[in-house]
């Protein structure tokens, strides 16, 4: 075995940008959207639905998103007790995605400027992303007895990106696939409720405007008190409810690659180190033709740290053969 120590020079940092849909169908347009009615008369369904591609176990059914509604006053839910008012499982949720996005329970949330006291989140299931979501591939159709919304992200006409406790924010405005449709304002934005929602690509979470929503579609959400609402069926119904039904989404991914050039030079790593070339008792060379005319075969590389511990081994395809005469360029790929 034979060492040498790499120069700085001989590392290579590169990141590549990798998409792919999200959808476990393997297409970009999710077109088909089932619930579990076991799911939905359980306790959790009073939180949220499980959106599924497929109604059928066999055909390998898999959570591709969920639906669920918030609250800032536990409206449209049946009270946790009914001497507690406002104290519900919609307000539960209300809460939680403040302190996700926002960090603060007690910030509202700002669509475009304007305050909201509810949202309807779209979750897209874990398993559907490896990193983030694909910023400029995000359609969804809403239906409501107004008629039919499309909606997208402005991150293709925003100059300067936003941030919170979620990362990334964009707001939501009418388009498809980033191209906003300008309606009634260049901005995208509902009429007069301001945008549609938040787009949060680093949490695949999509937070829906109801107010937004209603004024364009008139799509609006229960706000019973002491009763189920039932708004997340009404968000479900909504998107299933339209011939067109289309959900577009892909995901991304960044790969980060470390190349690492190992260079032997001419005269270096021509004498096998194999204790076999040499006489156990005079300690000669056993084949002279090894002395004047050496040759090895490299066949693995293995990189060391200053403690002569082992990180990495690297196989090559075929032996490669070395002498005084040669010289080789061995590159070596970390992925991570």
């Amino acid at each position: 075995m034979s060492f040498k120590r790499l120069d700085p020079d001989d590392f290579v940092v590169s990141s590549d940008a990798i998409s792919a849909t999200a959808w476990s169908t393997e297409s970009p347009i999710l077109t088909t959207f089932f619930t579990s009615s076991v799911q939905e008369a359980s306790s959790t369904g009073d939180y949220y639905l499980n959106v599924y591609q497929t109604g059928s176990t066999l055909d390998n059914a898999a959570i591709q998103f969920a639906i669920t509604y918030g609250n800032k006053y536990g409206s449209g839910s049946v009270l946790y007790n009914s001497v507690v008012s406002e104290n519900s499982p919609t307000k539960t949720i209300f809460g939680q995605y403040q302190n996700l996005v926002i960090g603060d329970e007690n910030t509202d949330f700002s669509f475009g400027g304007t305050t909201s006291d509810d949202l309807w989140v779209i979750s897209i299931d874990r398993a559907r992303y490896k990193e983030k979501l694909f910023l400029g591939s995000f359609t969804l159709l809403l239906s409501g007895s107004g008629g039919t919304l499309s909606l997208t992200e402005n991150s293709t006409t925003t100059t300067s990106q936003t941030f919170n406790e979620a990362g990334r924010v964009f707001q939501i405005v009418s388009g498809s696939v980033g191209t906003v449709y300008p309606g009634v304002n260049a901005s995208g934005y509902s009429p007069s409720k301001g945008s549609y929602g938040w787009f949060l690509p680093d949490i695949g979470t999509i937070l829906l405007h109801p107010t937004a929503i209603s004024e364009s579609i008139q799509l609006v959400p229960s706000y019973s008190v002491n009763s189920d609402g039932l708004n997340n069926r009404a968000l479900f119904n909504s998107i299933n409810g339209i011939s067109a039904r289309s959900f577009r989404l892909n995901s991304e991914e960044t790969i980060t690659s470390d190349y690492v050039f190992i260079r032997p030079r001419s005269s270096e790593f021509n004498y096998s180190t194999n204790p076999s070339y040499i006489s156990g008792s005079t300690g000669e060379v056993i084949y002279p033709l090894f002395i004047n005319a050496p040759q090895t075969y490299i066949t693995t590389v293995g990189l060391y740290n200053d403690n002569n511990e082992l990180l990495a081994v690297a196989k090559l395809s075929r032996p490669l053969l070395k002498d005084f005469t040669k010289e080789a360029l061995i590159r070596c790929k970390l992925d991570f």
